[in-house]
């Protein structure tokens, strides 16, 4: 990227900030008094509000899914290439909402925050929360702008999984969700991943229980170690062999613990340059927000009753080569929603890039989703 800006892209943005007063009771019980939601909006919300798509972030994504800023044009959205005029998710039709959630370290209230009970960082104290809490808030964010219906909710990975809630906490607000890369739970081996992840985290000495900003110092050895285990978990082994496959850095081994292999220092700079920008406590809950994620655990493990109560229009994608969250899981979601009879569109796309495909630039995923918002446009007033 050398900070021009195409005719394809949102162009220059700038975050944006809603401040609720109003406490909010998060499912483990905790309440927050109040609480701020950073955001970004791409696009022109039409004269009913009827184009408005919310767009909801991953794992270690923001509020800043599309253009670049200003004072940092190399600092482009997470969702770019997905996300501009004449782009599948069309801003010269849509109205485009990124949200940072709470919880995050992004600039929404989250861990880094200022406790206004304290007058010191949350740190160990903020409290764990979920899906579901996500969803509430930015619900309450949709208030704030005067949306009342969404025309799509849409998301990858974790993003999914919000995308998946809204139809079921809030049905009459969605028309359509987008659910990508999806799992309606977490796998053992999932969870075991990010327990490894926190397990890095949490023993590396500069943590201090959670309390390190007092400190000041971050626990970066265990923020590289985390994302490298999840990189791992990200890529294909064909899209890893293809990549690196056993690439020498010096072209013989060197004999020693320093990076002899290409995938090594691949995974040693992602891991550096993740501790270098995100929060270890927010890494920590939102693990734990994939982990505690599982709509049927209210229904006896059933997941058609847990959504049953949506009413909105399913597009459901999966990836051939995402070991992590395998087709597999994405046709559990199908099943329960046509077990409801509920409108769905289901593409599993043979794609080599494993779980991080819904990220990356894949024609006939592309040309899928732009024809489902192409069909989602027909039923917006102008």
């Amino acid at each position: 990227m050398d900070g021009s800006i195409d005719n394809r892209s949102v162009g220059v943005v700038a975050p944006q900030v809603a401040r609720f007063a109003e406490p909010v009771r998060l499912r483990c019980g905790a309440v927050i008094d109040e609480y701020e939601l950073v955001f970004e909006t791409y696009g022109t919300l039409n004269a009913d509000r009827s184009n408005a798509i919310l767009v909801c972030h991953a794992l270690n994504a923001s509020h800043h899914a599309a253009g670049q800023y200003a004072d940092d044009p190399h600092n482009v959205g997470w969702w770019d290439n997905i996300i501009g005029p004449g782009k599948p998710v069309d801003t010269n039709r849509y109205f485009v909402i990124g949200v940072n959630n709470l919880g995050g370290c992004h600039g929404s209230t989250g861990p880094k925050s200022v406790n206004p009970r304290t007058g010191r960082p949350w740190g160990a104290q903020f409290p764990v929360v979920t899906v579901e809490d996500w969803v509430a808030t930015q619900a309450r964010l949709a208030d704030h702008l005067g949306i009342r219906r969404f025309a799509a909710v849409m998301g990858g990975s974790l993003g999914a999984m919000q995308a998946l809630a809204w139809t079921v906490m809030f049905p009459e607000r969605v028309r359509h969700a987008l659910v990508i890369a999806c799992a309606p739970n977490l796998s053992a081996q999932n969870i075991a991943f990010n327990e490894v992840a926190r397990q890095a985290i949490i023993t590396d000495p500069d943590f201090h229980g959670g309390d390190y900003y007092e400190h000041g110092v971050t626990p970066k050895r265990g923020l590289r170690v985390a994302r490298m285990v999840g990189h791992i978990t990200y890529l294909s082994d064909d899209e890893m062999a293809n990549k690196f496959g056993r690439q020498l850095k010096q072209g013989r081994p060197t004999y020693s613990f320093d990076t002899d292999f290409e995938i090594e220092s691949y995974l040693r700079h992602q891991g550096n340059k993740f501790a270098e920008y995100f929060d270890a406590n927010t890494y920590l809950r939102i693990t734990k927000v994939l982990d505690y994620f599982d709509p049927a655990l209210d229904h006896g493990g059933n997941l058609a009753r847990a959504l049953a109560p949506a009413q909105a229009r399913f597009l459901v994608v999966s990836f051939t080569t995402d070991w992590r969250f395998s087709p597999d899981r994405s046709r559990e979601i199908v099943t329960a929603l046509l077990h409801n009879r509920h409108h769905v569109t289901y593409a599993e796309i043979d794609a080599p890039h494993g779980h991080d495909a819904f990220l990356l630039d894949d024609a006939r995923y592309h040309r899928l989703v732009a024809a489902y918002l192409e069909r989602v446009a027909g039923g917006i007033v102008a």
